[in-house]
């Protein structure tokens, strides 16, 4: 296996293009594949686990990639290396990602620094890429300080996303009271920190009325740890402004995270969370590969209202188990 000896010496000597080539077997579905992938993410999971993995949701037409772009490159600005992996929504007929996540951050994928992957959804629940854990280990094995997991903002991607980071960001508009009767009360007790963009020009007075009623609807919400209450800044991406406090109060985050051990703790929470994952898909894969016709038989059954789903399930896992 001297081809994944090499790539694994490449990924960790921070070359882009093996870090692409590491992602694009990990997310292959050949069974010989699967098994090189596997072997890789056993070999660098030592060296793992060192960056700040930021998710990041927003409602539509806030400037996510907006934000994220400018973002990113304030980042670089200051010698830390960006991963984006942006999980965009696949498409129908080619299952490949259909928004691109490449052109709409041109500037930042310009950049030595940071490295951007728009990865198909795959219609995965969640609209989080079946493989974005595995990515995100092996950006980090690639020496990449900050990962930050852009969601498709579907359903239910926002609680995909946040079991897999450490800090979740919830990027909102000038909208304030407005917005907020559209916002699902779990996205607002999710977010560890609430971000409104396009705070200038003529939105500035508004983007200060939005951040007041946005903070006096956190304070009816329930922290997530003990060590953190979740705020409200104001940021305009296009100007280029309230970026730095927004990474100032990532950095007190993850020292509040750290000092009271709920990082390190939270984390073992998600790897065993992701193992049942893995086991639920792994089944699935199994089911659809071993009893074909015999999951047409049932599914049409149970859409005919002649066996119900859950005895049809049983009758499955039974011959499954046998």
């Amino acid at each position: 296996m001297a081809k994944l000896a090499n790539l694994k010496n490449d990924l960790l000597s921070g070359n882009r293009r093996a870090l692409a080539k590491a992602i694009t077997l990990m997310e292959s579905t050949r069974a010989d594949h699967q098994l090189q992938a596997q072997e890789l993410l056993a070999s660098i999971l030592s060296h793992t686990g060192k960056s700040i993995r930021l998710g990041i949701t927003g409602t539509p037409g806030v400037g996510k990639s907006t934000f994220i772009e400018a973002f990113g490159l304030s980042l670089t600005g200051q010698g830390l290396k960006v991963a984006v992996l942006a999980v965009d929504p696949s498409s129908s007929r080619t299952g490949g990602s259909i928004l691109g996540d490449k052109t709409r951050m041109e500037m930042l994928s310009k950049e030595p620094a940071a490295f951007i992957r728009p990865s198909p959804s795959g219609g995965t629940l969640g609209g989080v890429a079946r493989r974005t854990r595995e990515a995100m280990l092996l950006c980090e094995a690639a020496g990449y300080d900050v990962v930050l997991i852009e969601t498709v903002g579907v359903g239910q991607s926002e609680i995909a996303v946040s079991e897999m980071v450490d800090m979740f960001l919830l990027l909102l508009s000038p909208g304030g009271g407005d917005e907020l009767q559209g916002i699902k009360r779990g996205i607002m007790e999710l977010a560890d920190l609430v971000i409104v963009n396009k705070a200038d020009g003529d939105l500035k007075a508004a983007a200060i009325r939005a951040a007041a009623d946005y903070k006096s609807a956190l304070h009816l919400m329930r922290p997530k740890a003990d060590c953190w209450t979740a705020e409200v800044l104001l940021a305009s991406a296009l100007k280029g402004e309230g970026l730095e406090q927004v990474w100032d109060k990532i950095q007190e985050f993850e020292t509040a995270m750290k000092d009271s051990g709920t990082l390190v703790q939270m984390r073992e929470e998600q790897a065993k969370a992701w193992m049942w994952s893995e086991i639920n898909d792994q089944l699935v894969d199994a089911f659809q590969a071993n009893y074909p016709e015999r999951l047409k038989q049932l599914e049409k059954a149970v859409a005919a209202g002649k066996i119900p789903a859950t005895a049809a399930a049983r009758d499955l896992l039974s011959d499954f188990l046998k």
